[in-house]
């Protein structure tokens, strides 16, 4: 049973930062690729930013490098995501996803999902 529970989200003005937590009630999370999306209303859930299991490796999408920040901690079985230089743009629902291998962490065929938090920029 996998369980993600996101917390952090709010409404923070243009130029602002936020940091997203997502916390993974899974066995052996350090084996465990995580990542992050958003949807906005009327679009598509698109990737933010995913890391390896042993944090080797890390993306990011272009409309984000830069400014977010992904990191992980194992031993807390969290992953973070700091968000820098806020823009609208950023406004929508948060997710964390996870799965043993990258690639569907990155594709967002995983079948683990959270079930989101909120990110509200004010320009």
């Amino acid at each position: 049973q996998v369980q993600l529970v996101e917390s952090g989200g709010g409404l923070v003005q243009a130029g602002g930062s936020l940091r997203l937590s997502c916390a993974a009630s899974v066995r052996a999370f350090s084996s465990f690729a995580m990542g992050w999306f958003r949807q906005s209303p009327g679009k598509e859930r698109e990737v933010v930013a995913a890391i390896t299991w042993s944090v080797s490796k890390s993306d990011y999408s272009d409309s984000v490098k830069g400014r977010f920040i992904i990191s992980r901690d194992n031993a807390k079985n969290m992953v973070s995501l700091q968000m820098n230089s806020l823009k609208p743009e950023d406004t929508a629902v948060y997710y964390c996803t996870t799965d043993f291998l990258l690639a569907p962490v990155l594709a967002g065929t995983s079948v683990y999902w959270g079930r989101g938090t909120q990110v509200t920029v004010s320009s």
